[in-house]
């Protein structure tokens, strides 16, 4: 089974350290088949400064500098180095999600919500203490809101931690479908993959991004699933990966299989996995 990974940092985020050459190292000391660089994604350059942890729309220029630089060191191994980008989904961000799509020949795009419409981001550390409506029912109907609509722009590859908002272990009481069924169908109707992002097992909610209920909904519907380690440092590269497998296949009965899934510019493809 090919080992693979398509969300990680640079330091241009402003939140992750560590050069092309040891991220490059570090991938092929795992034995890493793919390499993907998603940072996250400047905003429009009206809207900077946004927040302090993205780059800024000037800096485009160093980070596609920084992916070729680390395509360069990969050349004569058995590494395949692709190009992407994290985008944040905020309300009117869609032209300038196509002009980035535009400014380069990028293998992929992750769309993550980490903002919720007219508030914070639900993973500061503020939203810990508060929620940003005062209402976990309500930051959680926003927040499903905001990936439905990001799945059915068509403007994504990948949808990143899926469901970022219980990062604080805030959850809403009850059965939880009613707010992943509206997703789930728009990620039927789309080509999407979803992320195991293991991150999250290293944050407040100790539990990968999707939950598991959400989990054996996607390979249920037979929905696309990469695992990804949502890296901002070389060390982190491709963390979980053995784990994030073997949950695969113990929620699939062990019947698994990998894929090629081809991305926006035809030259490379995603593997994902799924249920047979």
């Amino acid at each position: 089974m090919y080992r693979t990974d398509y969300h990680t940092h640079t330091p241009l985020c402003h939140h992750a350290q560590g050069q092309p050459e040891e991220f490059v190292m570090q991938a092929s000391q795992l034995g890493l088949h793919q390499y993907g660089i998603a940072d996250h994604a400047p905003m429009p350059p009206q809207m900077e400064p946004y927040d302090d942890w993205r780059m800024l729309a000037s800096e485009l220029e160093s980070y596609e500098e920084w992916i070729c630089t680390a395509k360069e060191i990969a050349k004569g191994t058995n590494l395949q180095v692709l190009s992407g980008l994290e985008c944040d989904w905020v309300p009117g961000i869609e032209p300038w999600i196509r002009e980035l799509r535009a400014m380069a020949p990028w293998d992929y795009f992750i769309g993550s919500v980490h903002y919720l419409p007219g508030n914070g981001s639900v993973d500061d550390s503020l939203y810990a203490n508060k929620c940003l409506t005062n209402s976990t029912d309500e930051d959680w109907r926003l927040y499903w809101q905001s990936i439905e609509s990001m799945v059915r722009s068509g403007l994504f590859d990948i949808v990143g931690h899926i469901d970022l908002v219980k990062i604080w272990g805030r959850v809403p009481q009850g059965d939880l479908m009613a707010y992943y069924e509206p997703v789930l169908q728009a990620l039927q109707d789309s080509r999407m993959a979803v992320e195991i992002n293991t991150a999250g097992w290293h944050k407040h909610c100790k539990e990968q991004y999707p939950a598991i209920p959400l989990l054996r909904e996607l390979l249920k519907r037979h929905i696309p699933i990469v695992i990804n380690s949502d890296a901002h440092y070389p060390q982190h590269l491709s963390r979980g990966w053995e784990d994030a497998v073997a949950l695969l296949r113990q929620l699939t009965g062990n019947q698994l299989k990998q894929f090629k899934h081809p991305t926006r510019n035809g030259t490379s493809y995603l593997y994902a996995y799924g249920s047979l």
